[in-house]
């Protein structure tokens, strides 16, 4: 019996290595991963240029406190500043912390202001912004927040592509409407390009911040080094994670000028965030995707997927309902159950991950080779003849 909580409904596979797209099980099997950690391995498992940043560090220093200056967390943060919309970064561990601090930084800007009941966050209804009280109930979903009541208040939701919803719901109360550019785990569910303009329009009207959450779609996940870019505006804020630490643990904000001033010292923290060892690791990724056409690789290596991925929905409709998503980050909207094709495609040493709205995310490393990505379409054909 496992002395692990069961919050977790784990497959009955445990790995001993991996390397760049695949995995090797315990028992000597070599699988396809286009899990990836969930977007996060995205430069693919014990990438060698990442492994030797971590080790030199790791000779130097570890972790020291924030209340030090941290050369390492100084060099990755103006990097981010140099390739991003960001004036400030602040960095946290995961996802989940860089949500949160993201909420309070958007509440904290109008309390500075002296517009105190300016406090509320608009969110999509069944999105995804991580497991703390308050992300759970930011994400609107009756699942996640079930069993964790009383409800953290200061959250409004709207439904995806309700446009004269969203603009109903904003309030005098309203301080930020906070959306994943590109849904995850709610089904890969992309923001058109003209949506996130409006967003942004609608946002400069009311004086409201605009919260884009990249933690999964973000660093050239989509093609772009944060998805926003495709349609060519800027938020306020934005939560990052996963592929930044290319599976290290690392968070952080982006901020513009604007919503940092009004933080302070004392108005947040966190211990571990922004230590030496997780920023050299940053700062090596950095080093591989700012390379000079590393995202446009993305960019065809996800084109080409996505297109021969419609082929093989219009070849079994009955199995594939639809081909969505962006760059590198797909999801396949079945027609059947989604547990038992996921099952098939593990069967075939292909792993893959779920999301909402019965889809199959792919996800695969962001320097995937356009073999393992042939590899993973004949697999998956082999699984949809198997319904015939």
């Amino acid at each position: 019996m496992s002395a692990i909580l069961n919050t977790y409904n784990r497959k009955k596979i445990s790995f001993k290595k991996g390397k760049g797209s695949f995995l090797y099980s315990t028992n000597g099997k070599k699988y396809l991963d286009f899990v990836q950690g969930i977007a996060v391995n995205c430069l693919g498992h014990s990438n060698s240029y990442l492994n030797k940043a971590i080790y030199n560090q790791s000779k130097k220093l570890w972790h020291v406190s924030n209340v030090f200056t941290i050369p390492e967390q100084e060099q990755l943060a103006k990097r981010l500043r140099q390739k991003t919309f960001a004036d400030y970064v602040c960095f946290q561990n995961s996802g989940a912390e860089a949500t949160e601090a993201a909420i309070k930084f958007a509440r904290r800007y109008f309390y500075s202001k002296g517009l105190t009941k300016k406090n509320r966050i608009l969110c999509i209804k069944n999105s995804f912004h991580g497991r703390t009280l308050a992300t759970i109930f930011a994400s609107g979903s009756k699942k996640s927040t079930e069993g964790f009541y009383p409800k953290v208040e200061g959250f409004d939701h709207f439904n995806f592509g309700d446009h004269k919803q969203l603009e109903k719901s904003v309030t005098s109360k309203t301080a930020a409407i906070m959306v994943e550019t590109i849904m995850g785990e709610g089904g890969i569910k992309v923001i058109p390009d003209y949506c996130l303009r409006g967003l942004r329009k609608l946002c400069n009207k009311k004086n409201i911040l605009l919260i884009l959450d990249e933690v999964q779609c973000g660093i050239g996940r989509s093609g772009k080094f944060l998805a926003f870019e495709h349609a060519k505006i800027k938020p306020d804020i934005a939560p990052i994670a996963k592929g930044i630490g290319g599976g290290f643990p690392i968070g952080a904000v982006l901020v513009n000028k604007k919503v940092a001033s009004s933080m302070k010292p004392g108005t947040h923290g966190s211990t571990f965030g922004g230590n030496p060892l997780a920023m050299s690791v940053g700062n090596g990724v950095l080093d591989i995707m700012f390379k000079k056409g590393f995202l446009n690789e993305v960019t065809k290596k996800g084109n080409y997927f996505k297109k021969e991925l419609i082929k093989i929905r219009n070849k079994f409709p009955n199995i594939i309902k639809e081909v969505r998503g962006k760059g590198l980050l797909i999801g396949l909207v079945l027609n059947i159950n989604q547990v038992k094709f996921i099952n098939q495609l593990i069967e075939h040493k292909f792993l893959t991950v779920k999301a909402a709205e019965n889809t199959v995310r792919l996800l695969p490393p962001l320097n995937v080779t356009r073999a393992e990505l042939n590899m993973a379409l004949k697999i998956i054909i082999k699984v949809c003849e198997s319904y015939k």
